[in-house]
């Protein structure tokens, strides 16, 4: 937080230091990437991503949308991007970078993205990916259930102020529970933890990790939540 004292923010744990909420998803067939924040190119220089082969996104808050101009190395790699997203999304992304999307004084390296609108599960590779609609505020966005093999491997839900009945039956069982818990203060567009937590019990998620972190929640707390429950930090690598 810029000009904050708090304990966090000053925090010797690099864990503590957090960037925009993404996650990048590697398979034996494709590679994708969950939202573009404003520190897009940081993480992904971080990360070392050389590979890139479609984006999706949540929804168009500035957070997760402001580094989309980015991909244009990814882009220029394949000679065009899939991007993936609700009509409302789209529309954002449209209007914020209409440069990129009308097609007009196009030169070799800049952005070409190719809109696929999300109304239902699409495959990327061998992996289903199924949308799953979640309040934020008064906003709608999207989660994503990512299943292969019949397994329910990961839902993905970094902003949501509530879990509908429909959405948690869907992700019952699921493998891996990646869910917003901003902190434990409730929050008019995010869960709390003990909501996140009320949703992992709820699903039944064999490891729930918490992501889209305020800095009142230091990664020492850890420590208190339940078993098989975490707090997901920059870097963090699951293999499944």
């Amino acid at each position: 937080m810029i000009g904050c004292d708090c304990e966090v923010c000053h925090s010797p744990d690099p864990r503590d230091q957090r960037l925009r909420s993404s996650i990048y998803v590697e398979t034996p067939e494709c590679a994708w990437v969950v939202d573009t924040g404003t520190d897009f190119r940081t993480q992904a220089l971080r990360e070392n991503i050389r590979r890139l082969d479609a984006v999706v996104f949540t929804h168009s808050h500035t957070d997760h949308i402001m580094g989309f101009d980015d991909l244009r190395r990814y882009s220029h790699d394949l000679g065009s991007i899939p991007i993936y997203a609700s009509a409302e999304t789209m529309r954002d992304l449209a209007r914020v970078y209409e440069f990129a999307f009308n097609g007009l004084n196009r030169f070799p390296g800049y952005l070409v993205p190719v809109p696929h609108i999300v109304d239902g599960p699409f495959q990327l590779g061998d992996t289903t990916i199924a949308p799953l609609p979640v309040p934020h505020g008064k906003s709608t966005v999207n989660g994503y259930l990512f299943v292969r093999g019949g397994r329910k491997l990961v839902a993905y839900l970094s902003d949501c102020s509530a879990v509908p009945e429909n959405i948690a039956g869907e992700i019952a069982g699921v493998e891996v529970l990646i869910i917003d818990a901003l902190r434990h203060k409730p929050h008019p567009t995010h869960l709390s933890v003990a909501q996140a937590l009320d949703v992992s019990a709820k699903v039944r998620a064999r490891r729930t990790l918490f992501t889209h972190i305020a800095h009142e929640l230091p990664q020492a707390s850890e420590a208190e939540l339940p078993a098989g429950v975490g707090i997901a930090y920059d870097g963090l690598k699951l293999h499944l």
